[in-house]
């Protein structure tokens, strides 16, 4: 396995580090505190092909490979979590959903404008009664002719108030269980949808997260996203590629982590010497490093299973779970080695560690991805091929 990076890649990663330090770092504390970033950053995202880095040139994405997106998440979280997130909704959830499951028309009508980053993609499966346990929705579509009548509501949508379009979940059949849930294509404009954000979270603050509503939505059926009953495999799938973007932000906060401790360690001194000189910091520091480099090469193995188009829901399932808790324990020792200035926002470390807590919970908790490993490891658990795959990369024009 060639770990090695092309030319492309290097540019790529320098550009996006570059776009951070820039237009982020300097003013992510304002946009922390104030609970929101300027809208601006979405057209410099689009200038620079960051929207659709890895959506077809013939779709107007940038044509590069799955792991080329793991190396914008990292270099995004590496800034905050809040713009690796709104990539991760964007393209990891809804337009390499559509890649994967959208009719040609689809693709056109809805996945182009947003590799191109005029329109903003999000992604509505969580209820306030249904986070883990899916089947649990009550969202519900009621056929009527050409249309669906949707009901229901989403809760913890990240880019509710500013996406444009959305892939939603509910029930079709109830009777049929998990095999009874379609997915279907909601505009912001179609009549009866409605969005409110959700005020006061612990972390990812500049980040837009709310609730989205939908009262007798009329949805044409055009606007279904696969067959009727596909919609539980449609969000797992889904799932596989968010998850593989948050497990790479992961790696980018571990690596902010590192980047603030070291910084400290060699301008802080305590009892005659600096403290990166004590033994028990030191330790810190090596376990930082050593959850970057393995959570990293968990990252770029799913990317290139992704990129041989082999189904990679274990895989994936491990990055996103290992690389997560990686990243909330070095966030937490980040704070520790700053001692009570790690406590303050003087310093980005606190920011890292509020941030760091919610990748653990969302698109799978630590305990929901403990067990499906469980469950691999004891065989209670196959997955077999999908029957619509990512397509390869290099992708055929």
């Amino acid at each position: 396995m060639n770990f090695d990076f092309t030319e492309e890649q290097q540019l790529l990663r320098k550009t996006v580090r570059q776009f951070v330090d820039s237009e982020i770092m300097p003013f992510i504390s304002k946009w922390d505190t104030d609970g929101s970033f300027d809208p601006a950053i979405w057209k410099r995202l689009a200038q620079l092909g960051l929207m659709g880095v890895c959506i077809p040139e013939k779709y107007g994405g940038a044509g590069m490979d799955y792991n080329s997106l793991a190396i914008v998440c990292e270099e995004l979280e590496r800034g905050d979590t809040a713009f690796r997130t709104a990539v991760s909704v964007h393209t990891g959830l809804n337009s390499m959903t559509l890649l994967q499951w959208g009719t040609e028309a689809q693709k056109q009508k809805y996945l182009m404008p947003q590799a191109k980053g005029e329109k903003i993609g999000a992604f509505g499966l969580t209820e306030p009664g249904a986070g883990s346990d899916v089947a649990s929705m009550a969202s519900f579509a009621k056929r009527e002719g050409d249309v669906y009548i949707l009901n229901g509501q989403k809760t913890w949508i990240s880019l509710c108030d500013v996406a444009d379009h959305f892939i939603v979940f509910a029930y079709t059949d109830k009777s049929k269980k998990h095999h009874g849930i379609t997915a279907f294509i909601v505009e912001r404009t179609m009549p009866g949808f409605s969005s409110k954000a959700i005020k006061g979270k612990y972390g990812i603050r500049a980040g837009n997260t709310g609730e989205l509503f939908f009262e007798d939505v009329r949805i044409p059926v055009e606007n279904r996203l696969g067959e009727e009953g596909e919609g539980f495999k449609i969000a797992m799938s889904a799932l596989d590629n968010g998850r593989f973007t948050v497990a790479a932000g992961a790696v980018g906060l571990i690596s902010a982590c590192l980047e603030a401790s070291v910084k400290y360690c060699k301008e802080r001194m305590t009892f005659g010497k600096y403290i990166g000189e004590h033994q028990l910091v030191g330790q810190m520091i090596a376990k930082m490093e050593a959850g970057y480099q393995m959570s990293r090469l968990l990252v770029y193995r799913v990317g290139e299973l992704k990129n041989q188009g082999v189904r990679n829901t274990r895989e994936t399932s491990l990055a996103k779970w290992q690389a997560c808790d990686f990243a909330n324990k070095a966030a937490d020792d980040a704070v520790q080695i700053h001692g009570a200035y790690g406590y303050s926002d003087e310093y980005p470390v606190a920011r890292y560690l509020r941030n760091s807590k919610a990748p653990v919970i969302y698109e799978g908790t630590r305990e929901i991805h403990t067990i499906m490993q469980a469950d691999y490891v004891l065989g209670r658990r196959v997955d077999k091929p999908l029957n619509k795959m990512l397509p390869k990369w290099p992708f055929e024009e």
